[in-house]
Parts: structure tokens; C-alpha cells; sequence
């Protein structure tokens, strides 16, 4: 199993040759994924290729004519996008696994947080920042700006919000201790020993965190169509649970 840059993959032109699979996946997703790939790889059961990076990017990434047989994303709208630019083989597409929203700061300055209207978050922050993906464009972000209006602090805080181009960009922020805090998913804060998780949003404070995935339009072939039968499979949902993701129904769309 090969973990790629997106730039670098694209930047060069890579393209697999039939034996390998090549999957685009959200950055919020790679561990479980680097070690499905790894299991599955180790299995003799193929040779899997994965690229990193956020949701948006892959995407956009993808409709350009990015090489990936396969993408996973984490939420629904950008695979939306590529749905309306018929880039996906429809048939395919699953929601495959699920998430939470926290709050964490930094383990060496841990904060009290309340998920209330009225709780003074911006004072608690005493100057730093609340560290999130980009609201405007990474899934994680979204989710949190759905979560923060709907618990009624985001209009304190949109002011004080330091946008990230991906959720471990974010989670990498309130390890170094440059913000106060920040909204990640369950899964990354699980990752690290230095940050602590200080509130965890309520699944019905934002729209249901689902990682849908499908065979991108064109890629179609006996090997990616094994791999991608083997993401459903309970040797796959065993590890995603393993690192904290949710199991979900399959539904094809």
C-alpha cells in the first residue's frame, strides 16, 4: 500500500496500471484507510494506492480528470458535485461509514466547555483562535458551523475562527497550542495524546456526519470493483470501528 500526496500524484502524471487501485479519501479517514489498505494489501488481495487530502480538493481534483478509481469523502455535498458532472458510476455509491463533532484543546491548557448560548467561549480563548476546517469548504468546518449556530455560539465566535484547509490542519493548530481550541472530528482527537476533548456536540446539532464513497466514472475494473466490495466488508467496518467510526446502513442512491 502507497500513501500519495494529491499535488504530487497529479503534479507528475501518475496514472495506476490495471493491477492497482488508486483511492481519493478524506484526510480525517487515513488511518483507518492506511490500515485497510495494509490488511488488504498484505492479504495478496491487490495492490491499493491512496491519496489524502480534503474532501474539496479531491473533488475538484477528480472532475479535472484526476486518475482515482475510487473516492471516499466526508460529507455528501462533494460527492454531490462530482454526482452532477456524471463523474461517479451512480449505482455505486454507499454511505460507508459515520462520525462525531468535538471540542478539544490543548492538553497542556485544558478548558472547561459548555456547548450554551451563553457560555463566554470567546473570553475562555483569551485572544487565540477557535481552530476549524474552512466553513466555506471542508466538510469538517461545515459540520461545525451547523453545530455552533444550532447550540447558538456562532455568532460569538465567527470572528474568531481560524479556518483550516483540512480537519487535521485544525487538529495540528490546538496540539501546538496556537489556538485555545477547536472542532474536530471524534476520530482525530482520538489520534492524539495532546490534545483533550472538552465537549462533544450532539448528533442532532449538525447534519449526520456520513463518509459516502463510490467508483468514479471511467474507472470501473474486476480489481476495483473487489476492493471497493471489500470497503462493505466486516473484516473493513471491523478496523473503521477500531478507529472510532460509526457503522451505517448501505444505501445506494
Amino acid at each position: 500500500m502507497i500513501v500519495l500526496a494529491v499535488a504530487a500524484l497529479i503534479s507528475v502524471g501518475i496514472r495506476p496500471v490495471s493491477a492497482q487501485v488508486l483511492v481519493f479519501a478524506a484526510s480525517s479517514a487515513s488511518g483507518a484507510l492506511e490500515d485497510l489498505a495494509e490488511s488488504y494489501s498484505a492479504d495478496g488481495l491487490g495492490d491499493i494506492r491512496v491519496a489524502f487530502a480534503s474532501s474539496s480538493a479531491l473533488a475538484r481534483q477528480i472532475a479535472a480528470g484526476a486518475p482515482a478509481d475510487i473516492f471516499i469523502s466526508a460529507n455528501p455535498q462533494w460527492m454531490n458535485y462530482l454526482a452532477a458532472r456524471n463523474a461517479l458510476v451512480p449505482e455505486t455509491r454507499l454511505d460507508l461509514m459515520g462520525n462525531r463533532l468535538v471540542v478539544v484543546t490543548p492538553r497542556a491548557a485544558p478548558m472547561d466547555v459548555e456547548l450554551r448560548t451563553d457560555f463566554p467561549l470567546v473570553d475562555e480563548m483569551n485572544g487565540k483562535p477557535l481552530a476549524m476546517g474552512d466553513p466555506d469548504h471542508v466538510p469538517a468546518g461545515m459540520y461545525a458551523k451547523a453545530a455552533l449556530q444550532t447550540v447558538g455560539l456562532w455568532e460569538a465566535l465567527e470572528n474568531h475562527i481560524a479556518p483550516m484547509h483540512h480537519v487535521r490542519a485544525a487538529l495540528v493548530l490546538v496540539e501546538r497550542g496556537e489556538a485555545a481550541a477547536g472542532i474536530v472530528y471524534a476520530t482525530d482527537a482520538a489520534t492524539s495524546s495532546r490534545v483533550s476533548v472538552a465537549a462533544t456536540f450532539s448528533a442532532d446539532s449538525h447534519p449526520p456526519i456520513l463518509y459516502p464513497a463510490a467508483i468514479v466514472a471511467g474507472r470501473s475494473r474486476p480489481e476495483v470493483e473487489r476492493f471497493f466490495d471489500y470497503l462493505t466488508s466486516a473484516e473493513a467496518m471491523t478496523i473503521f470501528t477500531r478507529h472510532g467510526f460509526g457503522s451505517v446502513r448501505r444505501m445506494d442512491r
